[in-house]
């Protein structure tokens, strides 16, 4: 019904969309962007782009993927506009969220990812935080399932080799 609502343009739809897609939209936004105003509005946005091309959605799998494409897209170039950018100190409101490992290696795992390029912390966010197959990943991303491969691995590589390091940033939060 949802993608129905979506090709007939009916406003209504944004609320179902909103609802069933809004939060892993807005992982990948603040992902990339890394602030949660900005990525609010990517999701807005996205969702908007939606309403106006939904007439373009052939096969109701595809809707999100194609979500995730417009957001990961639109927050990409939102990036690339930006002058400068405040990076405020949400990892620790992050790791608190969530349960597991301990609060300094998620603040951790966090700046290193951070450290990624965009694209590349997209890849990472699509594929391990939201679990998209490759292929999904690839398509949302406009790439090629090797070219996501080969920035998954070089990801990986980069968080082993951030993670193995003695960080200050472990022991700043391990002391406070």
């Amino acid at each position: 019904m949802t993608v129905e609502a979506l090709r007939g343009g009916r406003p209504e739809v944004l609320a179902d969309l909103l609802s069933t897609y809004g939060h892993d939209l807005q992982a990948v936004a603040y992902t990339v962007l890394r602030d949660r105003s900005a990525a609010e509005d990517v999701v807005a946005d996205t969702l908007l782009a939606a309403l106006d091309h939904g007439r373009q959605l052939r096969a109701d799998a595809a809707l999100r993927p194609w979500l995730l494409r417009i957001a990961t897209n639109k927050a990409l170039r939102y990036r690339s506009r930006r002058v400068r950018i405040l990076e405020l100190d949400v990892a620790s409101d992050l790791a608190e969220q969530r349960r597991g490992p301990d609060h300094a290696e998620l603040v951790a795992l966090w700046h290193a990812v951070s450290a990624l390029a965009p694209r590349m912390r997209a890849a990472v966010v699509l594929r391990y935080y939201l679990d998209l197959p490759v292929d999904e990943v690839a398509a949302v991303l406009d790439v090629s399932p090797n070219t996501i491969k080969t920035q998954l691995k070089a990801a990986l590589a980069h968080l082993r080799t951030a993670l193995a390091e003695p960080s200050t940033i472990s022991a700043e939060v391990g002391h406070a």
